[in-house]
C-alpha cells in the first residue's frame, strides 16, 4: 500500500503546480470536487446530501456536470495527505474538507489546489489562514470559534451542575485544534473553581478503557470535545456515559443519543453553504481572496430524559435558555 502511494504521490506532482486561473467557468465542462472523510461515510450521509442539495440549487448536477470523488480516512489522521494526493491524481478542480486534521493533511499535500473547508475550528488560531478577511494560500470555507465553544461546554456544567467540581474531558489525539480548546477549558475551569482532567484516546477501540479511568478519577462530569471521530462515535460515547452514570456535556449527535446537555454550531447550516464557497472557486475565483466565514447559529440542548434517569434537577433559570429539549 506506501509503494502504491509513494507511485501516486510522484503521479500528481504536476497537477500540485496547476494555477488558480484554470478553475474559471468552462461551457459545458464537469466540474470534480475532491472530498477528504476523516471517518466512514455513514457518518456523514446527513451533511454531505445538505452540501449536494445546495450545489444542485446552484445548477450543478452529479452526473452531469458534476462528479463527487470521495476519500475515508476511517479515522487514521497520517493517511490524510495520502489520500489528497489520489485526489489531486483525479484531476479534482476543488478539494472538499471538514475538521482541522482533513484541512490540514489536505494542505500538507498541496499550496495550490483550491480547498473548501465545510466546517473546521478556529482556522485562523490552527494557522491555517492568514485571517478571515483575506486568508491567502489556497483555503477558504467556514469556521467557528472551537475554543470559545469548548469553552461554554465548562459554563454550562457549572450552571446545570451547580455543585461540580472536577470535570474530564476526552479528546482525540492527534487534532491540532485540541491544545487551543483544553487551553481556554482550563481557563474557565479556573475561574468557576473548577478542576478540569484530560483524557486522550487513540481510537474508539480505546473508548471503554477511558471511562474506566475516568470513574475511578470521581468526577461529577465528562466534556466530550468537538471532533469528527467523537461525532462519528456518539451512540457508543452515550450509552458509555449512561452504564457509568456520568452527567456530560457535548455535541448535539452526543445529547441527541443519550448525553445530558450539548452546546455547539448548527453543522448542517454550514455545509450547505459549503457550495457557495464551491461555486465562487468554479467561477474562477481565487480561494485566498473568499473571505472565510464564521458560524452564526448555534444549539444549546438538554436532554431531560436523561437526566431524569440519573436524577437530575436542572435550574429552570438554566432550562429556558436551551435552543432544544429533548423529553
Amino acid at each position: 500500500m506506501n509503494k502504491r502511494r509513494k507511485v501516486i504521490v510522484a503521479l500528481g506532482a504536476g497537477a500540485l503546480a496547476t494555477p488558480f486561473g484554470s478553475f474559471a467557468q468552462q461551457q459545458g465542462k464537469v466540474w470534480r470536487v475532491g472530498f477528504l472523510g476523516v471517518e466512514s461515510p455513514s457518518a456523514l450521509a446527513a451533511r454531505i446530501e445538505a452540501m449536494r442539495a445546495s450545489l444542485r440549487e446552484l445548477g450543478y448536477v452529479e452526473g452531469k456536470n458534476l462528479i463527487i470523488e470521495f476519500r475515508w480516512a476511517e479515522g487514521n489522521f497520517a493517511i490524510l495527505p495520502d489520500l489528497t494526493y489520489e485526489l489531486i491524481q483525479r484531476k479534482v478542480d476543488v478539494i472538499v474538507t471538514y475538521g482541522t486534521p482533513a484541512t490540514r493533511g489536505a494542505r500538507q499535500a498541496t499550496a495550490t489546489v483550491p480547498i473548501v473547508s465545510a466546517s473546521s475550528g478556529d482556522l485562523v488560531g490552527t494557522g491555517l489562514v492568514a485571517s478571515l478577511a483575506r486568508p491567502g494560500g489556497n483555503i477558504t470555507g467556514s469556521t467557528f470559534f472551537g475554543k470559545e465553544v469548548a469553552a461554554k461546554l465548562v459554563e454550562i456544567i457549572k450552571d446545570g451542575l451547580p455543585h461540580a467540581r472536577r470535570v474530564a474531558v476526552l479528546l482525540i489525539h492527534g487534532n491540532p485544534a485540541v491544545d487551543l480548546q483544553v487551553a481556554a477549558m482550563r481557563t474557565t475551569a479556573k475561574a468557576l473553581n473548577m478542576e478540569l482532567l484530560q483524557f486522550t484516546v487513540r481510537a474508539p477501540s480505546d473508548f471503554k478503557t477511558a471511562f474506566s479511568e475516568i470513574t475511578k478519577k470521581h468526577v461529577d462530569a465528562v466534556a466530550v470535545l468537538d471532533d469528527s471521530v467523537l461525532i462519528a462515535n456518539a451512540r457508543e460515547l452515550a450509552e458509555l456515559v449512561s452504564i457509568h452514570r456520568l452527567p456530560s456535556v457535548g455535541f448535539k449527535e452526543f445529547a441527541e443519543a443519550g448525553g445530558l446537555f450539548a452546546y455547539g454550531i448548527d453543522r448542517l447550516q454550514l455545509w450547505r453553504r459549503a457550495a457557495y464557497f464551491i461555486d465562487k472557486i468554479f467561477k474562477g475565483t481565487n480561494p485566498g481572496e473568499i473571505p472565510v466565514e464564521q458560524a452564526t447559529i448555534f444549539e444549546f440542548i438538554v436532554n431531560m430524559k436523561t437526566a431524569k434517569t440519573l436524577g437530575i434537577k436542572i435550574p429552570n433559570s438554566f432550562l429556558v435558555q436551551a435552543t432544544k429539549v429533548i423529553e
